[in-house]
């Protein structure tokens, strides 16, 4: 185009010849910058890359008395550098704080799936359990929730094993439609 970078700079946004010319003009300068600072490639080319996106974003705010293009674009090359580091700064942090944490296994998996499917039925099972008798619901809760076995949670109500059987059959099959329905 034969214009000068000061000149380039407040087209970028507007004139696609002009950021073609621009980016010619210092994507070499630019990638040396980050490749002396840089550990890999990949992250070479994502500060070359976040520098020119900021560049056309910064463009309009591009103020000569300032210093040159040149130092301008340097400059936002540095503040991009700067948030790889920080990034990876957090993602050390994040690994070194979660390393040697087992992974879920398929185990894991079958009991998160089975508490979150408790969790999206309990509504259902509540508003049920709400319209059963208080001592069938009271039953319930002892074997269900707190994980009595049948003899014990009657022994908790002070009724005999045999009717506290009874009273659990006439709650489940209460439930049974409710836990059905919202299957």
């Amino acid at each position: 185009m034969g214009m000068s970078d000061a000149e380039l700079v407040p087209r970028l946004r507007t004139d696609p010849a002009a950021l073609d010319a621009f980016y010619r003009g210092n994507v070499g300068r630019v990638t040396r910058f980050a490749a002396r600072r840089c550990t890999s490639p990949a992250d070479v080319a994502d500060v070359v890359s976040a520098t020119f996106m900021t560049a056309i974003d910064a463009a309009a705010s591009f103020d000569p008395r300032r210093g040159t293009p040149r130092a301008w674009l340097l400059g936002i090359a540095a503040h991009e550098l700067a948030h790889l580091y920080r990034r990876a700064g957090r993602e050390r942090r994040a690994a070194a704080k979660y390393a040697g944490r087992r992974l879920l296994d398929e185990d894991d998996h079958a009991r998160l799936e089975a508490q979150i499917e408790a969790q999206r039925l309990a509504p259902a099972v509540r508003d049920a359990l709400g319209m059963a008798p208080q001592s069938e619901r009271e039953l319930f809760l002892l074997v269900a929730a707190d994980g009595l076995t049948v003899t014990e949670a009657a022994q908790v109500l002070g009724i005999r094993a045999t009717a506290a059987r009874a009273r659990l059959a006439r709650v489940r099959r209460r439930l049974r439609p409710t836990v059905l329905e919202a299957l």
